[in-house]
């Protein structure tokens, strides 16, 4: 990388009047003093039970990229309709059984309640008893349930660009009121994140995008314990898998990168230097030396397809799995103003939701089978392991 000048190549795709890099960087919010505020010396902490039992009931985990395509689609009997996908990056990336929401009214609830739970936390709690770290692992659980509730609001869609994307996305829109301010997920992201938290690239493989293309939704919520191993476990899944980076041979000029680091080239003030010299730190294989090699970034991977489990099985429609009893650890805080007392409701929600179908489960089998048998000759770290709470080295 030394004695090298990296080139950005930005590709403005034009539809209309937005592009898929558009998405607003800058906000219009000025950094409200309550977030700035923190107790470096305080021991308190959220405990984020609830979310983690809903993340492990809703979340199915594929594990590791091997950096393998897909075989070629074929038309089923009687039709030359073929399912159509990104044969590179189906197979990746942490999946939501969306589907189990779509017609489930209790369990809509259930997420609906978390995330206004997660949204009133700081009337009963003021984050600034709440160390940094702490503070962290909440903006990041309240950017990722919001999110989830958006896309179940609107689900079924394959195709979340018009979501996600361009002026009027659900990023840019005021759709939470947190300390008596209202805020959008890009407010989070790109005013109080970027400015608490020293423009930490680490911080953006939190954000879960609701997309294939996007770094992975985990089963377990974020806390002040996990947050920066589980970061950095993040980043490195999503830069060494097809979504993330894909190199064109160790001679190639250019080395082609996810345009998600486009739409957060904030984050890497001298893009192709910074962007370069981050995924230096996490990737692995024959990618590093193309990387080295090139002399061009090019961010043109994309996948806008949403994580939903089935994908081309949408004829599967069934209830999404709880445990009703485990529930009754919900969304609690150490701190002296205690916002506990709110599982039981919670719970009640989660005891009327069913359990995934047989034909849910077989599905599901299959896609944890093949990487299961994939993973045997790799280390994959689960949150189950991110306990030290602070990225390794």
């Amino acid at each position: 990388m030394a004695n090298r000048h990296l080139v950005w190549v930005s590709l403005i795709v034009i539809t209309g009047v937005w592009s898929p890099y558009n998405s607003a960087r800058a906000t219009d919010l000025l950094m409200p003093e309550q977030f700035l505020q923190f107790d470096a010396s305080s021991k308190e902490t959220i405990d984020y039970a609830v979310l983690t039992l809903w993340l492990r009931s809703a979340v199915v985990d594929l594990g590791r990229s091997d950096r393998g395509k897909a075989a070629h689609t074929q038309a089923s009997i009687g039709t030359r309709i073929k399912p159509k996908f990104n044969r590179s990056t189906i197979y990746e990336g942490n999946r939501v059984f969306f589907e189990a929401l779509e017609d489930n009214e209790d369990s809509r609830q259930l997420l609906r309640d978390i995330r206004k739970r997660l949204e009133q936390l700081p009337d009963a709690a003021p984050l600034n008893t709440f160390s940094r770290t702490e503070q962290l692992a909440y903006w990041l659980n309240l950017y990722n349930f919001t999110l989830l509730d958006e896309i179940a609001s609107v689900y079924p869609i394959r195709d979340l660009t018009d979501l996600m994307a361009g002026d009027d996305s659900v990023l840019s829109r005021k759709l939470l009121r947190v300390s008596g301010i209202d805020l959008s997920l890009n407010d989070i992201q790109f005013t109080i994140l970027k400015n608490n938290y020293d423009n930490n690239p680490l911080v953006i493989y939190g954000l879960y995008q609701g997309i294939i293309g996007g770094p992975n939704i985990r089963r377990g919520a974020y806390t002040g314990a996990n947050v920066y191993s589980a970061l950095a476990d993040n980043a490195k899944e999503f830069i060494n898998s097809n979504r993330g980076t894909s190199g064109r041979g160790e001679r190639a000029a250019t080395f082609n990168v996810s345009s998600f680091y486009a739409r957060n080239e904030s984050y890497f003030p001298d893009f192709a230097e910074d962007l370069s010299a981050h995924l230096l730190k996490y990737i692995e294989g024959p990618e590093v030396d193309q990387l080295r090699a090139a002399s061009t970034l090019n961010p043109s991977i994309n996948d806008w397809t949403v994580t939903d489990l089935f994908g081309t099985y949408p004829e599967v429609r069934n209830g999404v799995a709880t445990n009703p009893a485990a529930l009754l650890g919900a969304l609690t805080s150490t701190s002296p103003a205690s916002v506990s007392g709110r599982s039981a409701s919670l719970a009640r929600n989660a005891a009327r939701s069913s359990k995934h179908g047989p034909e849910a489960f077989r599905h599901l089998m299959i896609l944890n089978a093949k990487w299961i048998e994939a993973n045997k000759k790799r280390s994959t770290v689960t949150v189950d392991d991110l306990e030290d709470g602070t990225a390794p080295e």
